[in-house]
């Protein structure tokens, strides 16, 4: 029974349980043995008990636990539990299927959680900084190809943020609802120089059918946005560009939606940094790896939010506390 097992074993079983997105074309080669629902179970015990190596991922399934004995039979499918090559291989390849799976599963806890029973139907968009493990790359040495150090991620990239400055390392871009819960709806990890509004045409594609108006800051009003949103059946509401104050028609309905999107997605980039430990740097080198770590992390996060509705709860409250149980 769910009741009787870890909260790290109930995360786990919920993999099964969860919509998921049309599978990718298959490609040529080797015939797959191990379904996808098996390595999205290794990530969600990797992102919960954060380990980032599969080596230390297979030690500590080595325990002699029940914990341990009960996660590795979730991993074992027909009789065969995969070998480390085969783990290293395929969570390499789980990034690119993780912002549809958010995306399905975001979709999911709309219907289930009902977070605009009471409120528009409103998301907003935004993107966070996340710091490179190791040394920054400056502009000199990145024109001049010099890597003056082995810590250095040349994978990242540098932006400015009006909070941090000038930062070298990674964009998580996000949507989430605005409402009585908040849900991450779409996700995707770039380096930190791409840009807001090109990623929004994507979190855009990901929002569901039901939501109305789309909230962002003046990165995101650009004519592609808005025709993305239109497209869709969306309302863009952006901050206008130029100096303030504003005068134009239209800024103080503005401004009302603007405190609603920083109410939303900026308190819950606090919140979601504070449970997965993002205010420093992230704990992966590369673009594939860190997109693993913190998309994973967005995707743990909707299971956890699953597992609350599970409990009979709608609210963010208690999930950090939660996931530190397991």
């Amino acid at each position: 029974m769910i009741a009787q097992d870890t909260v790290l074993v109930q995360l786990v079983r919920l993999v099964e349980r969860i919509p998921t997105p049309p599978p990718l074309p298959r490609r040529s080669g080797r015939p797959i043995v191990y379904s996808d629902g098996l390595f999205l179970k290794a990530l969600v015990i990797m992102i919960v008990r954060r380990i980032h190596r599969v080596g230390e991922l297979l030690a500590v399934l080595e325990e002699p636990t029940p914990e341990m004995r009960a996660l590795r039979e979730l991993l074992t499918e027909n009789g065969r539990f995969p070998t480390r090559r085969t783990f290293e291989r395929r969570l390499r390849s789980l990034p690119d299927t993780l912002p549809a799976r958010s995306g399905v599963l975001g979709r999911h806890l709309v219907a289930l959680l009902q977070p605009w029973e009471r409120t528009g139907r409103a998301v907003a968009l935004d993107s966070t900084v996340l710091f490179a493990k190791g040394g920054v790359w400056h502009k000199k040495d990145r024109e001049a190809d010099i890597v003056p150090h082995s810590s250095i991620d040349t994978q990242a990239g540098w932006t400015k943020s009006g909070w941090h400055g000038w930062t070298y390392g990674w964009k998580l871009h996000l949507a989430t609802t605005v409402g009585s819960v908040w849900i991450p709806l779409a996700a995707y990890l770039t380096p930190a120089n791409i840009s807001d509004n090109r990623m929004a045409l994507s979190l855009v594609e990901q929002l569901p059918e039901e939501a109305r108006f789309v909230l962002g800051d003046t990165h995101y009003n650009a004519p592609e946005v808005r025709a993305a949103c239109l497209g869709s059946g969306k309302f863009l509401v952006a901050s206008g560009r130029g100096p303030y104050p504003h005068t134009d028609p239209g800024v103080e309905v503005r401004r009302i939606f603007h405190r609603l999107r920083h109410n939303s997605i900026e308190n819950f980039n606090e919140h979601f940094k504070a449970i997965f430990d993002c205010h420093q740097a992230v704990p992966t080198k590369g673009l594939r790896d860190t997109a693993r770590f913190a998309l994973g992390a967005v995707f743990v996060y909707q299971l956890a939010l699953l597992a609350h509705h599970r409990r009979d709860s709608k609210t963010n409250r208690g999930l950090k506390a939660f996931l530190r149980a397991a």
